[in-house]
């Protein structure tokens, strides 16, 4: 962005994120005084593994991902995250180092919460505090399905299932920087294999690979094939 938002800007998308809900305006106002407003390009690290944790971020423009990175530099992503989504939640209850690399996939835009002014909000709102702990819980469910993909089904299986939880309808709109690198990254594999997949669902009927986007055209093949 050429300039970044004001801290107005800020209090207008924590009125639409669910872990703000109900915080009035005066809190929310106090929490985008002390924030502050950093831009990545593509590639560049928003936070690396290993590093003190500095707080909750908000994203507020472009795409990023969270993932662990190997020895040998090959990543496993955890998420992908989009616009209005708050991360990093993780460092608010336990004062300890990230977990994860967050990275940005386009030129992004992201607020940063400081640690001591949410954690204070977090002592005196005790909804809020239930939020984050609700939501530090269905990323924990997520992980423990990314297990479950990792070691129980075979590479066509975990790209089938991805299909069909990710699609809109009967398409899954893949973004520009959503390349069969980023596919194979998220399915813990390899390019190699992520587009031998793709031809055997392709040739099969089962879906339609385009530019910029999968179609599904056998939802009940596809599901079997992600059982």
């Amino acid at each position: 962005m050429s300039e970044p938002p004001s801290a107005a800007d800020l209090v207008a998308q924590l009125k639409t994120n669910s872990f703000f809900l109900g915080l009035s305006d005066d809190v929310l106002r106090e929490l985008a005084d002390q924030a502050l407003w950093r831009s990545y390009d593509p590639g560049e690290m928003v936070f690396l593994e290993g590093e003190p944790a500095l707080g909750l971020y908000v994203l507020h423009t472009g795409w990023l991902k969270i993932v662990k990175i190997s020895a040998d530099g090959r990543e496993q992503v955890l998420r992908f995250l989009e616009p209005g989504e708050a991360f990093n939640a993780l460092a608010l209850f336990a004062d300890r180092p990230n977990s994860a690399t967050a990275i940005a996939l386009e030129p992004v835009g992201v607020w940063l919460l400081r640690r001591e002014a949410v954690v204070r909000l977090l002592r005196q709102t005790p909804d809020f505090a239930e939020r984050l702990l609700e939501s530090m819980a269905g990323h924990l469910v997520s992980l423990v399905r990314l297990v479950e993909d990792l070691s129980l089904r075979p590479v066509t299986g975990r790209l089938a299932r991805l299909i069909l939880t990710q699609s809109e309808g009967d398409v899954l709109i893949r973004p520009r920087w959503y390349t069969q690198a980023e596919l194979a990254a998220q399915l813990g594999t390899v390019p190699d294999v992520i587009q031998r997949a793709l031809n055997g669902l392709s040739g099969s009927g089962v879906i339609a690979v385009e530019r910029g986007r999968i179609l599904i055209l056998d939802r009940v093949a596809l599901e079997k094939a992600a059982a």
